[in-house]
């Protein structure tokens, strides 16, 4: 409450000073578009963060808000219009921004594309394919289930994790967060998965029967779209890209397994909807100097990041996305509020919660 109340007294001072306006332009001037990001995107927020992963979820009204915000100060563009902007070095005669959708969620189809539909708002949605093919949910939306079933409120720890872990025969987790007691259950997902090369997570899904290929869909409801349904959309001027094969976190894996994943996954796509696949987006926003070269090796022309770290010699291939959900923009009332959205959009808020993440 008190973080809310802080952010919420910092977002107002700013926007009543113009200075939030002020750092945004100079921030956005090595950075230009504003890309924003998503992953579903649901009717009633509260019902379905009690068996989902909260900050995975925006409700339809928070999104419409959110959009509209955004499209009284800047100008929507499609994917290909704005990358080809960006890979000549043309100025852009006034703000513009991007909405993006990560992993393909049948609810982005559901609620989603009716509402970019009637505001005539281009968008780029990443897809995993082998979920699509298999029809099968995603590993962490199956580990998060598998973590709420295992673990109490306040039973879990980095030593309840290793426990867990060892009929699985994955290797044990070091006490890298000394003295962090007990763990939220997000908290220790991202742990496993920044911790786990995907082989490894399977096994202990499989050791645990949370599978997401045995029960399809139904990790917290989370079903994925289907290929007719992304053809619709596809027909319908929305842009498909690829969010690699089975999401896994690229950095956690070979340089062969990287180059097969982005490679299988791009021709997958194009073969089903008879479209060149130009965009990329990193799993879990996991990258470095060595994963970004199999991404320009395998054709993509604009990969997407979760932060703000350029690649020198890839600028295209690392551009910058500010991630969204429903308590994104929020004042301490619970209420949308625009001194808070102008903070995230522009960068505000990074300085204080920078990327801790390997990127070189």
């Amino acid at each position: 409450m008190l973080r809310s109340v802080l952010k919420t007294g910092c977002a107002g001072a700013l926007s009543w000073t113009g200075a939030g306006d002020l750092l945004g332009r100079i921030s956005r001037s090595r950075y230009r578009p504003l890309v924003v990001g998503y992953h579903r995107v649901v009717e009633d927020f509260d019902s379905e963060a009690k068996r989902s992963i909260p900050a995975q979820l925006t409700s339809l009204r928070t999104l419409e808000h959110q959009l509209d915000w955004i499209g009284r100060r800047c100008q929507f563009l499609p994917p290909d219009e704005l990358g080809e902007g960006l890979e000549s070095g043309r100025q852009f005669r006034r703000p513009v921004a991007l909405v993006t959708f990560d992993d393909g969620y049948q609810d982005v189809y559901t609620h989603a594309f009716p509402l970019l539909k009637r505001k005539g708002i281009p968008a780029l949605v990443f897809v995993v394919t082998e979920s699509i093919d298999a029809a099968r949910g995603l590993d962490h939306d199956a580990l998060y289930t598998l973590l709420g079933r295992e673990f109490s409120e306040g039973e879990c720890t980095l030593e309840a994790l290793n426990r867990l872990l060892a009929p699985s025969r994955v290797p044990p987790l070091r006490n890298f967060r000394p003295g962090s007691g007990t763990l939220g259950r997000f908290a220790a997902t991202r742990i496993l998965l920044e911790t786990l090369p995907q082989e490894a997570l399977r096994r202990l899904l499989d050791s645990r029967g949370a599978n997401p290929e045995k029960a399809p869909g139904s990790q917290g409801g989370a079903a994925l779209m289907t290929w007719p349904m992304l053809r619709e959309m596809s027909e319908a001027g929305i842009t498909i890209g690829s969010h690699s094969a089975t999401h896994p976190l690229l950095t956690q894996e070979s340089r062969e397994r990287v180059g097969r994943e982005l490679v299988e996954s791009r021709r997958r796509i194009s073969r089903r909807l008879q479209a060149s696949i130009r965009h990329f987006a990193y799993p879990d926003g996991g990258f470095d100097v060595g994963v970004v070269r199999e991404v320009a090796a395998a054709g993509y022309r604009f990969g997407y990041t979760v932060c703000r770290h350029l690649d020198p010699f890839f600028p295209l291939l690392t551009i910058p996305r500010k991630m969204l959900w429903e308590k994104s923009c929020l004042d301490a009332l619970g209420r949308f509020s625009p001194a808070v959205m102008s903070c995230q959009a522009n960068g505000i808020f990074d300085f204080a919660s920078p990327c801790r993440r390997a990127h070189a």
